[in-house]
């Protein structure tokens, strides 16, 4: 029998007061791992209370000494390493590789937020007027959440968590309910850290969790990843209630192909953006543009790459493709698959029919291609978030900014060239928050922020980089005189 997972509030782990729970389950072999609560509205206010109660003492702790916390803990994540991926391979479905890449960008963010007292400094001018200074300072703004996706259950929440404490907030982690165990794993490692009570706190649940914690007059912002009609109504919620808000959405990103290109290096590329994390991420590639000449090689060669790809449980280290998340995530791809096969597409690498010995109940969806797909299809106007790639022709390059300007999202968009003009004309024209020359996925390091436009990001403050010290912090002014 699986066990049911507790909630970390106050320095402690507790039951939640909920009686409901979802079950969790491994994708790729259907074994339940655990129970998930659902934390109801006692158990929010219970970690909300804590974490004010803990805010007092947090922020007066002398920010070298919170960060300092951080090297301690990034220390726990390098020694449980192998430890978290595998916990990520077996909630989530991607590969052992995948997993470790994962846990690594996670890391990263923990060594942003060691930077955090210097990005913290403060500026200010003497005798701004006679015998009187100016300045501004930085100080904590109070209880912060993050509710977080499946996709990337231990690196997404330490986008948030580790920069929030370390500016001297108080947080609480709401992680996805297909994917806890990651999260338990992290509040694990920080709980060993002995922070003081409410700093940290890990509320586990679905819809009733989040929006209690969106609309408790004691939580100071939300941050958000997800789809895009959540992210619209994390950030009506949260504003509606008077907090600030970061509501990362979802996505549907183009990749342009010119005749210039280097077509094999294009290809590696395509192929890592489309099917990495089985296409289940919000920079994954959606629709390659072959401009001109590039349309039928490109199609040719991605074919013929694509059907050679191994599909298989991620714990096996032969495996280049994992599951997706759940058996409902593999029957709404395969819908959409059969959508744009009905409304005309050409179904050139069909992945509706895998078989993966000795996981035949797994949650698998091979690699599949979509050739001479026209932009009133939905697969090249809806987000799939499985490892679907469309393909498209353009005749021109003005044509494929076109096309890719089209688009509701604007994540992320990429282009393969030997052209510098045509990169620099990308980079000026394309309009989304992540550009990519000759790079598949154009994935931010922690130290910069993670861009998003139009339907893709709600709010004013994107995560990572110098955005989180604005968003996780209140800037105040302080003029003197003394007489």
């Amino acid at each position: 029998m699986a066990s049911r997972i507790q909630n970390y509030i106050d320095g402690e782990w507790v039951d939640a007061a909920g009686i409901d729970a979802l079950p969790v389950h491994n994708p790729a072999t259907c074994e339940l791992l655990a129970l998930c609560p659902e934390s109801n509205q006692a158990d929010v206010d219970h970690a909300v209370q804590a974490a004010r109660a803990g805010f007092a003492e947090w922020r007066q702790t002398p920010l070298l000494s919170r960060a300092q916390y951080m090297h301690h803990f990034k220390v726990q994540m390098e020694d449980r390493f192998e430890e978290v991926a595998r916990t990520i391979v077996i909630e989530n479905g991607k590969t052992m590789d995948e997993a470790r890449g994962e846990v690594r960008r996670g890391i990263e963010s923990i060594d942003f937020a060691l930077g955090v007292p210097f990005l913290m400094r403060n500026d200010g001018v003497e005798d701004i007027s006679s015998g009187i200074d100016e300045t501004t300072v930085r100080q904590p703004a109070g209880v912060f959440v993050a509710i977080t996706p499946f996709n990337f259950p231990s690196m997404v929440p330490l986008w948030f968590l580790p920069v929030a404490i370390v500016c001297g907030n108080t947080f609480i982690l709401k992680p996805s309910p297909q994917t806890p165990l990651s999260a338990q794993l992290i509040l694990e490692m920080l709980d060993d850290l002995d922070l003081p009570e409410g700093v940290v706190n890990l509320v586990h649940g679905g819809v009733a969790a989040s929006t209690a914690l969106m609309e408790h007059p004691g939580v100071t912002g939300v941050s958000f990843v997800g789809s895009t009609p959540v992210a619209k109504i994390v950030y009506e919620t949260c504003t509606r209630n008077g907090k600030r808000v970061q509501a990362q959405g979802g996505a549907k990103n183009y990749i342009a192909v010119m005749p210039d290109a280097n077509l094999d290096a294009s290809v590696m590329n395509i192929l890592g953006a489309a099917y990495g994390c089985a296409g289940q991420r919000c920079l994954a590639a959606a629709v390659a543009v072959g401009v001109g000449d590039a349309y039928e090689p490109l199609k040719e060669k991605l074919r013929s790459q694509a059907q050679q790809l191994r599909v298989g449980y991620g714990l096996d280290e032969s495996s280049q493709m994992g599951s997706v998340v759940s058996d409902a995530a593999r029957e709404r791809i395969e819908h959409m698959i059969s959508e744009g096969e009905a409304a005309g597409a050409e179904v050139l690498v069909d992945g509706r029919s895998v078989d993966v010995d000795g996981y035949e109940g797994g949650s698998f969806v091979g690699p599949t291609i979509l050739a001479d797909v026209t932009p009133e299809m939905s697969v090249a106007r809806e987000e799939i978030f499985g490892p679907v790639l469309s393909l498209m022709k353009a005749d021109t390059f003005d044509e494929a900014i076109e096309l890719i300007n089209g688009s509701k999202f604007g994540n992320g968009a990429s282009i393969f060239t030997s052209n510098g003009n045509y990169a620099r004309e990308f980079k000026y024209h394309v309009n989304a928050g992540n550009i990519g020359v000759n790079i598949g996925v154009a994935a931010p390091s922690a130290s910069f922020p993670f861009g998003g436009q139009k339907d893709s990001f709600f709010g004013d403050l994107h995560g990572q980089g110098a955005d989180s010290i604005e968003f996780f912090t209140e800037r105040k002014v302080v003029i003197e005189r003394w007489v």
